[in-house]
């Protein structure tokens, strides 16, 4: 053996040993950077679920789309400067948004708007709170009353049968009528951006409506306007017909009797039927109500008692009381007190929608707006409501 073939006999130990080092610690190598990698990836899909989370979890900085937006900002403009184009141009898509008209009759107002004025006419003190209220599209509004009974008789197994009568059916037509207010504001107040103009206008326009609304649907007389209940012919309770209100007397010229007052709101409250008795409501005014609240019962009860909660109406003799101060005061032959089934018998129907016109010119500096909405009212169950006249007979 040669010294080099020696000398390399003695190395290659040392050479093998080296070569497994150095291929151990490239395989080391390599699953450091697998391991890395990995953990990166980890990391990165925890970065993703934090973030959705937090989506989540974090408050929205606005809400939901508003869809009516368009339409408010279009009609706001028309009110502040008589600027249509927003309007005209806005596309009918929505459900809130097929009710643009013509320039010349005005725009009807955005629906939160002719919400608000409708929760205002039905929270007011008139027959509305306690009528029958309907949504119609028409011009008209018919309501068919049955208010005979149908014939009947004992049958027997042999004998023939008689015929009975038939029930009679009457059409009661209630016409809508316009109502108008015509508010206004100087244009310098409409061109301040502070000034809520949509809520003015709201305010201002359902309390024109509300007391226009509540004289009708009582004195009114179906010329251009409701028809009020008070309008039609009375007659004696005891000789009461269809097409006519009963009454009771009090017993005494333009007063309650001063004995026994308390007997004439008794005899009212059963004057009517046992089937309207459950859902009536006495309307009267605030000095009548005055009156009456100082009336007691045979053992020194009052007749009288307060709703407990706040917003609950008053209680003649268990019965709910509606304060409507287009009522007559007490006087002689006057009808002050009436006690009723009214979403029975009186019916109010009415178009949803609510026009408004701007008009810049017939008063300035002014600017007028000129709001109309169709409505109509009128007695619909004749039997539903009785008077109480303040007359010896």
């Amino acid at each position: 053996m040669t010294t080099a073939e020696a000398k390399t006999r003695a190395e290659s130990p040392a050479l093998e040993v080296k070569n497994a080092i150095a291929g151990f610690l490239g395989e080391f190598k390599a699953f450091q950077t697998e391991i890395k990698t990995k953990l990166k990836e980890t990391e990165s899909q925890i970065a993703m679920l934090d973030r959705k989370t937090i989506a989540a979890t974090r408050p929205p900085l606005a809400g939901a789309v508003d869809h009516l937006a368009p339409h408010k900002k279009a009609f706001a403009a028309y009110l502040r400067s008589g600027d249509d184009d927003g309007l005209r141009h806005l596309p009918l898509e929505g459900k809130a948004l097929n009710t643009q008209v013509a320039a010349e009759g005005g725009y009807l107002v955005d629906p939160q708007t002719a919400a608000e004025i409708a929760s205002v006419l039905r929270s007011s003190a008139s027959i509305r709170a306690i009528a029958n209220v309907v949504t119609v599209e028409a011009t008209q509004f018919d309501v068919l009353v049955d208010h005979t009974e149908i014939g009947a008789g004992w049958a027997s197994e042999t004998a023939a049968q008689p015929e009975t009568s038939t029930p009679q059916v009457d059409r009661i037509t209630i016409p809508l009528h316009e109502l108008a207010a015509m508010p206004k504001a100087s244009q310098r107040l409409l061109d301040d951006t502070a000034f809520d103009v949509e809520g003015w206008l709201a305010q201002r326009i359902a309390d024109k409506f509300s007391r226009a609304e509540a004289a009708a649907f009582i004195s009114g007389d179906g010329d251009e306007k409701p028809k009020g209940f008070l309008t039609y012919p009375k007659i004696d309770n005891d000789l009461w017909d269809w097409g006519s209100l009963g009454y009771v007397p009090t017993g005494v010229e333009g007063d309650f009797s001063a004995t026994d007052p308390a007997d004439a709101i008794v005899d009212l409250v059963y004057a009517l039927g046992a089937r309207y008795r459950a859902n009536a409501s006495f309307v009267m005014n605030s000095k009548t109500a005055g009156a009456v609240r100082k009336m007691k019962d045979a053992d020194g009860r009052f007749l009288w008692t307060d709703g407990l909660a706040a917003g609950e109406p008053a209680r003649l003799m268990g019965y709910p009381v509606l304060i409507a101060e287009d009522m007559p005061d007490i006087a002689h032959g006057a009808y002050a007190v009436a006690f009723g089934d009214f979403r029975a018998g009186y019916t109010i129907a009415e178009r949803p929608d609510l026009r408004i016109l701007r008009d810049p010119f017939s008063a300035k500096p002014y600017v007028l707006f000129y709001a109309t909405k169709r409505v109509g009212g009128d007695i619909s169950d004749f039997a539903a409501i009785k008077l109480l006249k303040f007359a010896a007979s």
